[in-house]
C-alpha cells in the first residue's frame, strides 16, 4: 500500500507523485474523464485505490469539475430479509424513478466500515443524495458527504447533522405493549409483566420501544425487571443465545414483546423448544410486520411502519432541496393479532 505524508491535506499532485502520473491524468481519472485521455483501465483504478486510501477521492471527487447533475440518488439498507426494508426499497425505487432519478440500493449488514465504503463509492458515481437507511453511525456518513458537497438523509435511525425521517417508535411500542398486557391479564386473570426480546442497546429505535415498554408497564403499576429485557442483537441466532440463560417462572413466560420479525424467528424457535406453542403460545407482539406471522399463532400484534408516509416525507425533503437538521416522527400503526 502506498502511504501519503499527513502533515498536509492530500492533493492531486500528490497523487501525481505518488502514482507516477502526471497531474492532469490523475484529474481526469477522478472526473471519470480517462477513457477519453487514452488512459488505460489498469492505470485508472491504480490511481482511484490510491486516491481512495488516501481519503481524497470520496471527500472530494463528487464536487472536481462537476458540469451537470448526474440525476443518481444512493441508499444503504442494512438488510434485504425483512418486508420493512424490502418495502422501503421497493417503494424507495418507485419514487425516484418518478422524479427521473436513477437509484443505486446496496445493503451494508449494519456493519460500520462496509457503510462508509458504500458510500465512498456512491460519491465516486457523483450521486446528488446519499439515503441512510437504518446506518449504525449516521453522522460519520453525513461527515463524508458534506466533504464532497453531497447531500444526505436519514431514514429509520436518525442522526444529528442531517434531516432524518423515522417511526414514532415510543408511541408505536407503548401502544403495542398496552395491548399485549390486556391480552396477558385476559389469559392469566391477573396483571403481568412482560419479556422485551431483540434489539441493539445503542442504537435510537431500541432505546425509544424500550422507553414506551417501561411506560406502558409502569401505567399498569408494574415494574420491568432487568433480567426480562434481553437487546442483544436483532439476528434469531443473538435472540436464542441470549435467552438460552433465561428461566421463566414454572408455567412459562407470561408474554412477549419482540423488536423485529428478524427476531421473532429466534423467540418462536426458542417457544418450540420449550414447549410453549400452540394453545400454550404466550401472548405475544412484534415492532414489525408480516402478513404471515398471524399464521403462527394467535395473540401476535404487530406494529407496522408506515414506509410509504415515511418516503412521502423523505422525498418532500429531496423535492425541496432544504437540508436543514431536522427530524421528523411518522406514526406507525398497530394491526390485530387476529389470524388472516
Amino acid at each position: 500500500m502506498i502511504r501519503a505524508r499527513k502533515t498536509k491535506k492530500i492533493t492531486i499532485y500528490d497523487l501525481a507523485e505518488l502514482t507516477g502520473v502526471s497531474a492532469s491524468a490523475v484529474s481526469a481519472i477522478l472526473n471519470g474523464n480517462w477513457k477519453k485521455r487514452r488512459i488505460s483501465a489498469k492505470l485508472a483504478e491504480k490511481v482511484t485505490q490510491v486516491a481512495q486510501e488516501q481519503g481524497y477521492a470520496v471527500n472530494r471527487q463528487a464536487s472536481l469539475l462537476r458540469k451537470k447533475k448526474s440525476r443518481v440518488i444512493g441508499m444503504i439498507v442494512p438488510k434485504y430479509d425483512n418486508r420493512y426494508f424490502g418495502s422501503i426499497v421497493e417503494k424507495f425505487e418507485e419514487m425516484a424513478r418518478e422524479r427521473g432519478l436513477f437509484p443505486i440500493i446496496t445493503c451494508t449488514r449494519r456493519d460500520p466500515e462496509l457503510e462508509l465504503e458504500a458510500v465512498r463509492t456512491m460519491l465516486s458515481w457523483q450521486v446528488e443524495w446519499v439515503i441512510a437507511t437504518g446506518a449504525t453511525r449516521p453522522d460519520e456518513i453525513s461527515e463524508l458527504c458534506s466533504q464532497a458537497g453531497v447531500h444526505t438523509l436519514n431514514l429509520d435511525l436518525p442522526g444529528t447533522l442531517a434531516p432524518s425521517v423515522i417511526s414514532d417508535n415510543y408511541a408505536g411500542a407503548k401502544a403495542l405493549t398496552e395491548r399485549i398486557l390486556l391480552n396477558a391479564q385476559k389469559r392469566f386473570g391477573q396483571k403481568v409483566s412482560l419479556t422485551f426480546v431483540g434489539g441493539r442497546r445503542n442504537d435510537h429505535n431500541t432505546r425509544e420501544r424500550l422507553r414506551g415498554f417501561r411506560d406502558a408497564h409502569q401505567e399498569m403499576g408494574l415494574l420491568v425487571a432487568a433480567k426480562n429485557i434481553f437487546i442483544e442483537g436483532y439476528s434469531p441466532k443473538h435472540v436464542q443465545a441470549a435467552l438460552c440463560d433465561f428461566a421463566p417462572p414454572a408455567d412459562g413466560v407470561y408474554g412477549l414483546f419482540v423488536n423485529s420479525t428478524i427476531s421473532l424467528e429466534g423467540v418462536v424457535q426458542w417457544l418450540a423448544a420449550k414447549g410453549q406453542t400452540g394453545t400454550k403460545q404466550p401472548p405475544m407482539g412484534c415492532f414489525d410486520w408480516d402478513p404471515f406471522v398471524p399464521l403462527l399463532g394467535h395473540d401476535i400484534d404487530m406494529v407496522r411502519q408506515d414506509v410509504p408516509a415515511m418516503l412521502e416525507a423523505a422525498f418532500s425533503i429531496i423535492d425541496s432541496g432544504d437540508n436543514k437538521i431536522q427530524c421528523i416522527e411518522i406514526s406507525p400503526t398497530l394491526t390485530s393479532g387476529s389470524p388472516l
